[in-house]
């Protein structure tokens, strides 16, 4: 099956850590995307996250740039290096520069920069895989992990920011023939444009108890991992999700749900009640939407640490990514 480990899988792999080191501040654990590292006698720690993305074929080079340096910027640090990792399926020379270009362009773009990595020809693949690791350095760590019982949950932008960029490119004629206004469309490609939290993470971190950013399985999975990661408890109201029109229209097309789908492009941000909205004011100088979207609670006999209640019902597994029965369909027709 195509997608993330599930909780107890993943856990396995994660209680494997090698030599103990204690310079490492966070290491591999569940709900958390990014090792903090102390750089003894700087007051500085070095964050380092890792991320690969293969499945969106027409802009993967941007998407893998934007998807490691938000993990690091979601962490409370300033993204700064980069290695890159290449498998392609051929030797094409075009698809190689293609990837490059978007890589290079994005990695400028957010002043970051490729210091090395590796490239190959894997024909095991139908598409490339590119793997990045993305570094960074900061005096204050932002785990996922840290959020407390009041504090405040904030969403910025809004749900699945990087699922409508995928399906108005990568299932535009799905979208067309279910209906879906090309001008819809064309606008709905340009959230390729905004997948970077980094000026998000930016602007709140200084007030955030924990930040972490959707990616595969979206806002759901999101809150399910930084409530497993701060075991606590998390209440959040649905229609207080910000969805954008673009985004409901391609949704809904295909029959997807726009809280359980690759969500790059928001940022959830755990937040003390006295400092909402200092959080709110801080993401609209930089021009970025902020919602309250609901709270932080204890843990009760009804609800262990980890649950997330979305209108009430409660979850304590995150979703599948709902783009991939999407995915896995085109590939069985062709």
């Amino acid at each position: 099956m195509t997608g993330k480990l599930g909780p107890e899988a993943l856990g396995a792999a994660l209680a494997a850590t090698g030599a103990d080191d204690p310079a490492v501040a966070q290491g591999p654990a569940y709900g958390e995307d990014a090792a903090a590292i102390d750089l003894a006698g700087t007051g500085e720690t070095l964050v380092v996250a890792a991320d690969p993305l293969s499945l969106a074929a027409e802009s993967v080079g941007t998407l893998a740039v934007h998807v490691a340096c938000n993990d690091v910027a979601a962490s409370g640090a300033d993204p700064r290096w980069l290695t890159h990792t290449l498998f392609l399926p051929d030797d094409d020379p075009g698809r190689l520069r293609a990837v490059a270009d978007q890589v290079d362009a994005t990695a400028r773009e957010l002043g970051v920069a490729v210091v090395g990595g590796h490239t190959e020809v894997l024909p095991a693949l139908d598409r490339p895989l590119c793997s990045m690791t993305a570094m960074g350095t900061t005096d204050r760590f932002v785990s996922s992990g840290g959020a407390e019982p009041g504090d405040r949950l904030l969403l910025t932008k809004g749900a699945a920011i990087e699922a409508t960029a995928i399906l108005a490119t990568d299932f535009r004629e799905e979208c067309l023939d279910a209906g879906v206004p090309a001008a819809t469309l064309d606008s709905a490609a340009e959230f390729l444009g905004e997948v970077s939290v980094v000026p998000d993470a930016a602007a709140v971190r200084d007030a955030a108890t924990a930040l972490h950013d959707p990616t595969e399985g979206g806002v759901t999975t999101a809150l399910v991992e930084t409530a497993s990661a701060s075991e606590a408890v998390f209440a959040v109201e649905r229609d207080r999700v910000p969805v954008r029109p673009e985004t409901r229209a391609c949704c809904d097309a295909l029959g997807v749900d726009p809280l359980a789908t690759f969500g790059s492009g928001a940022l959830l941000a755990a937040v003390p009640p006295s400092r909402v909205e200092d959080a709110l004011d801080a993401l609209d100088a930089v021009g970025v939407e902020g919602a309250e979207i609901g709270a932080v609670e204890p843990p009760t006999d009804d609800a262990s640490p980890g649950t997330v209640r979305i209108d009430g019902a409660a979850l304590t597994t995150p979703p599948r990514d709902e783009l991939y029965p999407l995915w896995e369909a085109r590939d069985a027709d062709e």
